[in-house]
């Protein structure tokens, strides 16, 4: 036998509602078992603004700068560790400028930028070795040398026409590139002459490849044929 919880008629076991007032009979037992406690529709988190995402990255970079900075001058000050910490957050600040914090800003910005940051980055960890001679002969000029790679493939990219067959030829192209300038940059600074050898190896795997895609792009027929098996 049960009763209306607002008028406290009895009810019949077959109504759905009572008569006199008209409120719905519910079952307690079958609302916990059936009912779910969480809403059937899910919700949309709203998306995180771009200036605060910039603001909060800012500040853990800064303040991890601080503190390193101030541990290392108050406690450990046997020797400027931190500007490994401060480099580091610098770099990663810059690097995510163009993701999180301003994203007009143009791919040969950010690459320019990304060197900047790699060069200030690398001069931070002279401080930490004996010598500063290894950051002028070889650190910087590696930096400098993979930034001017890295922007001539993004100018093939941006300007030039772009295909599955051409990308791969950029990408071969620049490859070789930065292969070659590293193992003279590397002889000159250990040996002080330049004799070129692991470099070759790649320079002529990346010669026959762009050999082969030249190939391919200056037949039509040859290339369609290609494309129809590969896929792309």
């Amino acid at each position: 036998m049960s009763y209306c919880v607002n008028c406290g008629v009895e009810l019949e076991q077959s109504l759905g509602q009572c008569p006199l007032c008209n409120t719905p009979v519910i079952n307690p037992r079958e609302a916990v078992c059936n009912k779910s406690p969480f809403p059937e529709e899910k919700g949309q988190v709203e998306v995180v603004k771009r200036k605060d995402m910039s603001i909060l990255l800012t500040t853990v970079m800064v303040s991890t700068s601080i503190v390193c900075g101030l541990l290392n001058v108050l406690v450990y000050s046997s020797r400027p560790w931190s500007l490994a910490v401060i480099g580091a957050c610098i770099l990663l600040w810059v690097i995510l400028i163009p993701i999180a914090i301003y994203t007009r800003l143009s791919v040969y910005t950010s690459v320019l930028l990304d060197g900047l940051g790699t060069v200030i980055y690398l001069y931070m960890l002279t401080f930490l070795s004996e010598s500063s001679q290894w950051f002028w002969g070889i650190g910087m000029p590696i930096a400098v040398l993979v930034t001017l790679v890295t922007e001539f493939l993004v100018v093939c990219f941006q300007m030039l026409p772009r295909s599955f067959l051409t990308n791969t030829l950029y990408s071969f192209t620049s490859l070789a590139a930065l292969n070659i300038g590293m193992e003279i940059l590397i002889d000159r600074y250990l040996q002080g002459t330049v004799q070129l050898g692991w470099s070759t190896i790649v320079l002529t795997v990346c010669i026959i490849v762009n050999i082969t895609i030249i190939t391919l792009l200056s037949r039509k027929r040859l290339r369609n044929a290609v494309r129809k098996r590969l896929h792309f």
